[in-house]
């Protein structure tokens, strides 16, 4: 029987960041990763990083139009509960916190 293990991360940087590990370090099929809004909103999560917080350009403006309205929300499916431990070592490398497993 499968599980579900799903966690949030404060910004799309640290959950892409997640999901990434878990792809190519792990070899998690991208198939069963999903990623979400933790609410109803579009968001780019609690807090900005990356891309969100300066233009392409050298001389580019700093951003300040991302949709800042919670959380990211990263679902991996496996088959194999002996890798929940593995997923949950990559949720908190890059921050992600209310880990929780069904």
């Amino acid at each position: 029987m499968g599980t579900t293990l799903t966690g949030q991360f404060e910004t799309r940087r640290d959950a892409e960041m997640a999901v990434e590990r878990l792809v190519q370090e792990y070899e998690i099929e991208r198939t069963d990763v999903f990623i979400a809004a933790s609410g109803k909103e579009n968001t780019a999560g609690e807090a900005l990083a990356g891309s969100d917080t300066a233009g392409g350009d050298p001389g580019g403006e700093d951003r300040d139009d991302a949709a800042l309205n919670g959380a990211i929300e990263v679902s991996v499916d496996v088959e194999d509960e002996t890798l929940a431990s593995t997923i949950r070592e990559a949720f908190a490398e890059f921050g992600g916190h209310h880990v929780a497993q069904s």
